[in-house]
């Protein structure tokens, strides 16, 4: 393989430690790509999806793994990075819930940006996903799409001639799709965590809106569900 063929298949990948990262890094690595998998410690609740980040990289061999620490509780605004906020247990509610990071992804999609960059990387992989979502503005199929459009016109390297493209595999998937798919790929879900508020032994919640979309996908697939819960 050329230096220009083995560039052209490589990728820059976010990587959460959740189940549906941890998924998509399980397709990209099916069909070719070398991944190189970031993830951000932005101030969250907890570092137990980091861990699991880590894991899920190695598990699924990824080329690298690098942890960007940027503080996004400087500015809050979130149940996720904000203490006195406290985490929705009851079920979704009507409009965008509390635990929406500002911007995050497109904080994270332009850190994998500039490392893509670097790597001349023409492919970033993430998790977004608009089927069984929480109703984040930043999953929708018409923000990768306007993000991918940005990218090409902000670039070096678009501007050269080596476009990019972002890959959002699952984001017309429910979440028993997502599972099934993974599963077939051989994703250790027991790997992953999802939970907003686990603790620090990655035991989840087993209330907060993450955990009962992933419960309710493992039931609607078929599939023994292997997460630790602290509660029923």
């Amino acid at each position: 393989m050329t230096t220009t063929q083995s560039s052209s298949k490589n990728a820059v990948l976010l990587l959460s430690g959740g189940l549906d990262s941890a998924t998509v890094l399980a397709i990209a690595r099916s069909e070719g790509y070398a991944c190189h998998c970031l993830s951000l410690d932005y101030g969250q609740r907890h570092h137990a999806e980091l861990d699991a980040a880590a894991r899920v990289a190695a598990a699924l061999g990824a080329k690298a793994h690098r942890v960007v620490t940027l503080d996004l509780t400087l500015f809050g605004g979130s149940a996720l990075t904000d203490a006195a906020i406290a985490v929705p247990v009851d079920g979704a509610s009507a409009g965008i819930p509390i635990t929406y990071v500002p911007a995050r992804n497109t904080i994270m999609l332009s850190l994998a940006l500039a490392w893509a960059e670097v790597l001349d990387a023409q492919h970033i992989f993430f998790g977004a996903n608009a089927v069984d979502y929480s109703g984040y503005p930043d999953c929708r199929p018409e923000y990768v799409r306007a993000f991918e459009a940005m990218a090409n016109l902000a670039t070096k390297a678009a501007i050269e001639g080596a476009r990019l493209t972002v890959h959002a595999p699952i984001i017309a998937l429910s979440k028993a799709d997502i599972i099934r798919r993974g599963s077939a790929l051989g994703v250790d879900y027991a790997l992953t965590v999802s939970c907003y508020q686990a603790d620090a032994a990655g035991r989840a919640c087993g209330v907060c809106d993450s955990c009962r979309l992933r419960r309710d996908g493992f039931e609607a697939a078929g599939i023994s569900d292997p997460t630790r819960y602290r509660v029923g």
